[in-house]
């Protein structure tokens, strides 16, 4: 399961580059044709994320389609079974991918984490 050690890369990025900031919402983006299974990201994310600052974090995925484009014809058209990268217009096999191989994070939500308020010192009443 490869997915396990995408998944673990991700969060150490995270924590390299935000340190021990408390993080509330991570999205990753992964296309359909980079073959990474979301489900199994999701699930080993809940796991690697226990007792480090992402531990409350919600995970979004955000799944970008397989576009690809013919060679032979010019024709672009979405690929939705990466096993089968034939031209919908001509037939042929000679296809450029687009998109649809992604697998980044695109975006960590930091906690809003303020200082705590400061005591605010009282003159004495003259008098």
């Amino acid at each position: 399961m490869h997915e396990l050690s995408i998944t673990q890369a991700a969060v150490e990025t995270i924590i390299e580059r935000m340190g021990a900031t408390p993080i509330r919402r991570v999205t990753l983006e992964i296309g359909v044709l980079s073959g990474v299974v979301v489900d199994s990201v999701r699930f080993c994310f809940e796991v690697i994320v226990a007792g480090t600052p992402l531990r409350d974090a919600v995970l979004d995925v955000v799944e970008t389609p397989g576009r690809a484009a013919c060679r032979d014809c010019t024709l672009e058209f979405v690929v939705e079974d990466p096993r089968i990268l034939l031209c919908p217009g001509c037939g042929d096999a000679d296809v450029r991918v687009l998109a649809g191989r992604e697998l980044r994070i695109k975006s960590v939500e930091v906690e809003n984490v303020c200082a705590r308020p400061a005591v605010a010192r009282t003159r004495p009443e003259p008098g």
